[in-house]
C-alpha cells in the first residue's frame, strides 16, 4: 500500500521514532506544536514544521529533539540540582555548562547529531540580535557553553554568536583555563563535572559562597542514608521522609530552566504568568523549555496594518460566481439537511419552550385576571386579582460564529461549517435571536505588502506580524438570513483560505459583540488548530501568535461580558479554551453546536454575565 500521509506527517513521524530511539525511552510522547519546545521524563513537545519543509526548518526541528533527547538519556535532574549553586548567574553558568556537556557527548558519537545540533544552534542566533541591550551576567552563560562546546566537539560559535564568546574569551582564559579543561576531562562523568563547574564559577568570582571547600552534600548524602533507615523503623517518620523526597524531586524538574529564565532577564515566575500557568491550557509547570527558546519575548505588535482587510463576502468576487458558489452549498446542504435539521428543530423547541409567555399573578396591579373575575364581582375591594407577564432573558441575545478560513480547514471541515452555520442563522433567527457569521483568514500566503514592506526597510528585528489581515462578514447581526445567505457560499471559494492568525480575529469579532445593544452576548468559535502564519513565525519567537491567543482568550473570559465557547475540528481546542469541545470529524460539527448552544440557553443567564 501506498503512503497517504504528507510529507510533513512523515517527517513527524521519523523524528519522533529517531527521538524515542536517541533518548532510550520507548514510551516516549513526542508531539509538536507553535508553543514554546519543552521536555519532561516522559514526552517532548518540539516545533511545528513549516508545511513546505525548507531545509532550515527540518535541521532546527531536529536539532532541538536531538538536544531533548540526549538530555534525558544523559542527565541526572537529582544530582543536577544537588549540585547547583545559589545566585541566578551562577546557577545559569552551571547549566549552561551541563547542556555544552550532553550535546557534546551525542555530537561526537554521532555526526548526524552534531549537524542538527549546529544548524539549530546557528539557526537561533540568527533569529536573535545578539547586539541587543543585554548585561554582562547575561551573556556569560552563553559564552560559557560556546566556548565548552568549541573545545569538546572542535565545532566554532555560529557566526552569529562569535561577538558574544569575543567579550569573554580573555576573561575565561585568564580566569578559568584550567577549569574548562578540567570539565572537557570529565565530560563522560556528571557529577564530576558538576564539581568542576562549581570550581569554574568560584573563579569566575560568581558564587554567592565557597564552593571550592568540600561539597557539604557529600557528606549529608550519607546522613540521609542513615535517616532513611530510621524512618523504616518508624513509620511516621517514614511517611514524612517519603513527603519530602516528593517535593524535592518536583523542585528538580525545573532547575535548569528557571536559571537561565533567569538569567535572560525574565525571571521563571513572569514567563509562567505569560505561558498562562494555573489556567486552562497553559504550560504545565514541570515542563523544562527549550534552553534556544529563553529570551526576553516582545509584546504582540502588527508591522504593518495600512494593508489589513475587513470586507462582505459580496465584495470578494462578482454575482455571478457567487450565486454558483451558493448552489453548490445547497446541493451540499440536501445530503446533511436532514441530520443538522433535526438537531436544530431540537434547539428551536427547547428555545421556543423558553419563550412560552410566563406570568405572575395574585399581584396587586397590573392587568386584570379574567380567572378572578368572579372573586373581583363578589369582592370588588379585593386587591390581589391582577397578573403581569413576565419578561424572558433569552430574547435579548446576540450570537456571533467566528469560522476559521485557514487553509487546514480546506474540503470537508469549511464545506461542514457553512452549512452548519446557515442553517444555524435560520434557526436562531426564528426564535428570535441575532446571529452575525464572520471568518478570518489572511490576503496572501506567506506574508503579503506588510513582508515586502519589511524587506524593503531592512529587515527590522522583531518586526511582529508580518502577513496582511482579511477579515469577512458573511453576515453581519442585523442583515436577515435570505439577504446574507448568497454570502455564505464564499466560504467555498478555491483560494480564499490561506494563513490564520487567532488573536487579532478573536479581537475584532469580541469589539463587534460589545458594541451591541444586546444584553447577552455569545461568540462561538469553530477551529481546526492553533494560530500558524509562516512569514510571521519565521522572524518571531515560536510561540508567538500562541501566546497572544491564550492572552486575549484569558482577558475574555476572565473580564469581558462576552460568554466564549470553542469546538475544535481533529484538533483540541480545551487547552485554550475553558468552554470548549473537540470534534474528530466534521459530520459532528452540527450537533456540538447546537448541544453548545442549548447548554448556554438552559443556563441561568445572571448566573454567565459578569457583576457590575
Amino acid at each position: 500500500m501506498s503512503d497517504s500521509r504528507s510529507p510533513a506527517e512523515n517527517f513527524k513521524r521519523a523524528v519522533g521514532a529517531a527521538t524515542r530511539a536517541i533518548s532510550t525511552v520507548k514510551e516516549l510522547d513526542v508531539s509538536f506544536g507553535v508553543e514554546t519546545p519543552g521536555i519532561r521524563d516522559d514526552a517532548v513537545r518540539l516545533p511545528q514544521p513549516a508545511r513546505d519543509l525548507n531545509s532550515s526548518d527540518v535541521s532546527n526541528v531536529r536539532g532541538v529533539a536531538d538536544s531533548f533527547a540526549l538530555r534525558l538519556r544523559h542527565h541526572d535532574k537529582k544530582l543536577h540540582a544537588r549540585r547547583r549553586p545559589d545566585g541566578a548567574v551562577a546557577q545559569a553558568v552551571y547549566d549552561a555548562a551541563e547542556l555544552a556537556r550532553i550535546e557534546a557527548i551525542g555530537a561526537l558519537q554521532f555526526d548526524g547529531i552534531a549537524q542538527n545540533l549546529d544548524a539549530a544552534l546557528a539557526q537561533h542566533y540568527d533569529r536573535t540580535d545578539t547586539d541587543e541591550a543585554r548585561s554582562q551576567d547575561d551573556s556569560l552563560s552563553e559564552a560559557v557553553r560556546l566556548v565548552l562546546r568549541e573545545r569538546l566537539t572542535g565545532a566554532p560559535p555560529p557566526e552569529a554568536a562569535k561577538s558574544i564568546v569575543d567579550a569573554w574569551r580573555d576573561t575565561l582564559d585568564k580566569k578559568a583555563n584550567e577549569d574548562l579543561a578540567a570539565l572537557c576531562d570529565t565530560v563522560l562523568d556528571q557529577d564530576a563535572f558538576a564539581k568542576m563547574a562549581r570550581r569554574l564559577i568560584a573563579h569566575l568570582d560568581l558564587a554567592d559562597e565557597d564552593v571550592l571547600e568540600p561539597d557539604p552534600d557529600d557528606a549529608e548524602e550519607a546522613d540521609d542514608a542513615d535517616q532513611d533507615q530510621e524512618g523504616e523503623a518508624d513509620d511516621g517518620e517514614g511517611e514524612s521522609s517519603g513527603t519530602m523526597q516528593s517535593v524535592g524531586d518536583d523542585a528538580a524538574d525545573g532547575t535548569m530552566d528557571d536559571a537561565a529564565e533567569s538569567a535572560a532577564g525574565t525571571s521563571a515566575e513572569e514567563r509562567r504568568e505569560m505561558a498562562g500557568d494555573g489556567e486552562p491550557g497553559g504550560r504545565p509547570e514541570q515542563w523544562q523549555d527549550d534552553p534556544n527558546q529563553r529570551r526576553n519575548e516582545p509584546s504582540y505588535k502588527a508591522y504593518a496594518t495600512a494593508f489589513d482587510e475587513i470586507v462582505h463576502a459580496k465584495d470578494l468576487c462578482d454575482a455571478d460566481e457567487l450565486a454558483r458558489l451558493r448552489r453548490h452549498l445547497d446541493q451540499q446542504l440536501h445530503y446533511l439537511q436532514g441530520a443538522v435539521s433535526r438537531l436544530a428543530n431540537r434547539l428551536q423547541r427547547r428555545l421556543m419552550a423558553k419563550q412560552q409567555r410566563a406570568w405572575d399573578f395574585d399581584l396587586e396591579e397590573g392587568l386584570l385576571d379574567s380567572a378572578r373575575l368572579a372573586r373581583v364581582v363578589v369582592n370588588p375591594l379585593y386587591s390581589l386579582s391582577y397578573k403581569m407577564e413576565r419578561e424572558t432573558d433569552f430574547r435579548d441575545t446576540v450570537v456571533t460564529l467566528l469560522i476559521d478560513n485557514s487553509g487546514s480547514m480546506r474540503g470537508r471541515p469549511v464545506t461542514v461549517a457553512a452549512m452548519c452555520a446557515d442553517i444555524l442563522a435560520r434557526t436562531l433567527e426564528r426564535c428570535g435571536v441575532n446571529v452575525e457569521i464572520l471568518g478570518f483568514t489572511t490576503v496572501a500566503w506567506k506574508g503579503g505588502q506588510a513582508r515586502e514592506k519589511w524587506l524593503a526597510e531592512g529587515k527590522p528585528l522583531n518586526p511582529g506580524r508580518l502577513n496582511d489581515l482579511r477579515h469577512i462578514v458573511y453576515k453581519s447581526a442585523d442583515e436577515p438570513w435570505r439577504r446574507a445567505r448568497r454570502g455564505l457560499g464564499l466560504m467555498l471559494r478555491e483560494g480564499l483560505l490561506k494563513e490564520n492568525i487567532d488573536g487579532e480575529a478573536l479581537t475584532w469579532a469580541h469589539q463587534r459583540l460589545l458594541a451591541r445593544p444586546e444584553q447577552r452576548r455569545i461568540l462561538m468559535v469553530i477551529s481546526d488548530g492553533a494560530p500558524v502564519d509562516d512569514s510571521t513565525l519565521s522572524v518571531n519567537p515560536g510561540n508567538y501568535l500562541d501566546r497572544h491567543l491564550r492572552e486575549i482568550i484569558t482577558w475574555i473570559e476572565t473580564r469581558s461580558p462576552v460568554e466564549l465557547i470553542a469546538i475544535g475540528i481533529g484538533h483540541d481546542v480545551n487547552r485554550y479554551y475553558r468552554r470548549a469541545v473537540t470534534i474528530v470529524d466534521a459530520e459532528q460539527l452540527g450537533g456540538a453546536m447546537m448541544e453548545q448552544l442549548a447548554d448556554l440557553f438552559d443556563d441561568d443567564p445572571g448566573l454567565a454575565r459578569p457583576r457590575h
